[in-house]
């Protein structure tokens, strides 16, 4: 150093830097713990995970994006690892296991070519130029499933839930399927599916083989007026964005009352408009209102006098679906209520379930929007049936969607496009050859912790899965359908089946977040403040008696 130079700060105190080699293997490291997190959860030899909140809620899982959602990541890497899950989740509804463990081990993979002194950027090309390839091999290799076959649809739904709780329960399959076929928007082949239509309640008490679907909508309110009837068939339904009140004056307002009299009067004028509010509702013939607003005790009177059940203060979202399973329109004023407007629905009753009452509006005739009710014996396993579902129901809507677009499962669809990358990185020349091959060799990761996970020897599984591609067996996968026999076969025959989408989205995340990870060579963050708040005026520091 030369003599008298002055050392130059060009960040301020509490900031910390890392560059070069050490963010990128810090970057790398944490991209790895990630992966290495959820890795024990994939297949249907996975584990769960117990996560345990800072207030002691328990969440018990193997659904990787939940378990990355409740841990709390503080690395910057890390958390876009974690991201990518969220990404697949929102975009597929599945996979999200699939396209983390594939970010990590594609990054561990590029740490070996950065010790052989190949540069990030040329890594960087060549996992792109693999990530592109890999979606034109997935397109050739896709098969067409019947959309509307329930039998091929509930093989879908099978391999996405044979990991979990639901345990590929057939009679769960048969609801998730009829669930969906319900709320498809179109006849047509490709017609769009909003899953919003499809409501899941949760209700303990019972076990899975109590859960049912209900052509129509539950909502989790009372009848306002004990009164009113618990059951009607044949029921007409009104749907009122309205309060069923006296409106309260827009200005300030007094009324002078001098005499007994006057009160009377005015008294009777509210219960008239009120009366008079319920004989409209009468008078359209609707014998159910469901108000998204408040109902007043005197309306409800009057409502349950007239033999109508009401329910009031019912969600947005909730009366859309009800407006989808029945047909009924939304009435903002009573004058827009009228027999054209009522929906329809063969049976609406009250029921007691785990001591909370709900209000079942089912046997809708041709029902857009449907409820699963699941039971279970405990909390934790009706909330585990739920993403059970909600990964099968987006399984299910991409399949539809796609026009029947699938690929078979267990590993065997990305050794097949391992294999189309490895013959495709001979063609190239320079660097990225290597950095296509370690691609290659990344998405064998899948086979790899499927046989890990089964307790199987995962180089015995791999060696055996080249051979049989290499023999032109495309559908190879790692078959844990025996519990005592798990072995190498032919994946499309067992019907494990997995949708296209799911595995382009998986592989296009997982190699963006790689590449994007791989060209950060500098790390600068910002650290808690040190300095201390300037004291209040005429306060000493401390120590400062003798001042």
């Amino acid at each position: 150093m030369t003599e008298g130079m002055q050392p130059i700060f060009i960040l301020p105190e509490g900031y910390t830097r890392s560059s070069g080699k050490d963010a990128q293997r810090g970057n790398i490291a944490a991209a790895k713990a990630i992966a290495n997190t959820v890795k024990s959860t994939l297949g249907p030899r996975g584990m769960d995970k117990m996560l345990v909140d800072n207030i002691g809620d328990i969440t018990i899982t193997n659904d990787g994006v939940t378990v990355l959602k409740n841990m709390e990541v503080e690395n910057p890497a890390a958390k876009m690892i974690v991201e990518i899950a969220k990404t697949q989740e929102e975009e597929v509804g599945d996979g999200t296991t699939t396209a983390v463990i594939i970010a990590g081990e594609l990054l561990k993979n590029a740490e070996t070519l950065l010790d052989q002194s190949i540069h990030p950027t040329l890594i960087a090309r060549g996992y792109r130029l693999a990530s592109n390839k890999a979606q034109e091999l997935l397109d050739t290799l896709k098969i067409k499933l019947d959309v509307n076959s329930k039998e091929d649809l509930e093989r879908v739904v099978r391999t996405a839930t044979i990991g979990k709780s639901t345990g590929a329960d057939k009679h769960v399959s048969e609801l998730i399927v009829d669930a969906i076929l319900h709320v498809r928007s179109a006849a047509t082949e490709g017609g769009n599916i909003d899953l919003d239509d499809i409501k899941i309640e949760k209700k303990m008490g019972g076990g899975l083989a109590d859960s049912r679907l209900i052509k129509g909508v539950i909502i989790d309110k009372e009848k306002v007026h004990p009164d009113m009837p618990d059951t009607l068939k044949n029921a007409k339904i009104g749907l009122l964005n309205l309060a069923l009140e006296i409106e309260k004056t827009n200005i300030d307002a007094q009324i002078r009352i001098e005499k007994p009299e006057q009160l009377e009067a005015f008294l009777n004028e509210e219960e008239r408009m009120l009366k008079d509010m319920v004989r409209k509702i009468k008078d359209s013939g609707a014998n159910v209102v469901i108000c998204q607003k408040g109902i007043d005790d005197t309306a409800q009177h009057f409502l349950a006098k007239a033999g109508i059940l009401a329910f009031r203060r019912v969600s947005e979202n909730d009366m859309k679906k009800i407006g989808k399973a029945t047909g009924a329109k939304i009435a903002s004023t009573l004058d827009e209520l009228d027999s054209n407007g009522l929906g329809a629905a063969g049976l609406v009753h009250v029921e007691k379930l785990a001591g909370e009452t709900l209000a079942f509006i089912e046997e809708c005739k041709n029902p857009k929007a449907v409820t699963i009710l699941i039971r279970g014996g405990t909390e934790h396993v009706v909330d585990e049936v739920q993403r059970a579902i909600e990964d099968s129901l987006g399984d299910l809507r991409s399949v539809i969607e796609d026009n029947g677009a699938i690929v078979a499962g267990g590993g065997s669809c990305e050794m097949e496009v391992a294999k189309g990358l490895r013959e495709y990185a001979e063609k190239l020349e320079g660097r990225e050859q290597l950095a296509v091959n370690a691609f290659a060799d990344s998405l064998e990761i899948v086979a790899k912790t499927l046989a890990e996970n089964a307790g199987l020897d995962p180089i015995d599984i791999l060696v055996d899965l080249r051979a049989e591609h290499q023999k032109g067996k495309k559908w190879a996968g790692v078959n844990l359908s025996d519990v005592y026999k798990p072995r190498v076969s032919d994946m499309q025959t067992e019907g494990v089946i997995e949708p296209l989408r799911t595995k382009k989205q998986a592989i296009k995340s997982a190699s963006e977040v790689a590449i994007m990870i791989l060209r950060i060579d500098d790390i600068i963050s910002a650290g808690k403040s040190s300095k201390t708040p300037p004291m209040p005026p005429g306060m000493g520091g401390p120590g400062g008696y003798g001042e």
